[in-house]
């Protein structure tokens, strides 16, 4: 979003006379192979990357989260039908569940999104299960249900802020999951594909010039790391 404000170029933009020109005052980090500006790339890809990975993880958060607390509090058979499907899901590796999807139709990114999601989901219905029924047991809970307060006050104003400390590091973590996962994916050529602005798609495009132009090579790589490390960083926070 304001990538415009500072880029004058468009990430597909191609002027082939300015092919590998190098860092120079109109292309901060040079250009590509086809002239394109890198900066502009770069800040259009880290957008997508992001943007991609907060709504997967959404998408897996809420679903989990909302689940894993009715399995808990209902308990019986629909903790046991939610419990083995968690299960099921688990059993597939996260990677082969995703490209399982992705072969319907590669580079579509509706259902790289849908097998990231339902991967990820997994991870918030656990530990949101484990932690409700932990939260359930504890005496203020059972003081609040003798007062007369409904199962809805007590979700909202007990269990989901006990859940929040352990479900923000979970979504950082998620995101982190999904960056590397859409960028490899796309490294492989079945995620988003050229001339899409993506970091591991970038990275393939310019790996024949790795002798020409290394930097341009590492340059996707390291705001790779950047991105998951500052995850990473978040996820270890202490709330």
């Amino acid at each position: 979003m304001l990538v415009p404000f500072f880029s004058g170029y468009e990430p597909h933009e191609q002027d082939l006379m300015k092919s590998f020109s190098g860092i120079t005052n109109a292309n901060l980090l040079g250009t590509d192979h086809f002239g394109r500006d890198m900066l502009t790339r770069i800040a259009y890809a880290i957008q997508l990357s992001f943007s991609l990975a907060f709504l997967t993880m959404l998408t897996s958060a809420i679903p989990g989260i909302l689940l894993g607390v009715l399995a808990a509090y209902k308990r019986g058979i629909i903790e046991k039908i939610l419990v083995l499907f968690s299960d099921i899901i688990l059993a597939l590796p996260g990677l082969l569940l995703v490209l399982l999807f992705v072969a319907f139709a590669p580079g579509n990114f509706l259902y790289l999104y849908l097998g990231l999601s339902l991967s990820l989901w997994v991870e918030f219905f656990r530990v949101s299960i484990a932690k409700t029924k932990s939260i359930l047991v504890e005496p203020y809970i059972e003081s609040t249900r003798l007062l007369g307060f409904s199962s809805f006050y007590i979700l909202k104003k007990q269990i989901l802020p006990s859940l929040y400390p352990v479900m923000l590091t979970l979504c950082a973590f998620a995101m982190s999951t999904a960056i590397i996962a859409i960028s490899t994916l796309s490294a492989i050529g079945v995620g988003l594909q050229p001339p899409t602005a993506e970091l591991g798609s970038m990275i393939v495009e310019l790996m024949p010039y790795f002798e020409e132009e290394p930097f341009l090579v590492v340059l996707p790589s390291i705001f790779i790391f950047l991105l998951v490390l500052s995850l990473q960083l978040i996820a270890k926070k202490d709330y």
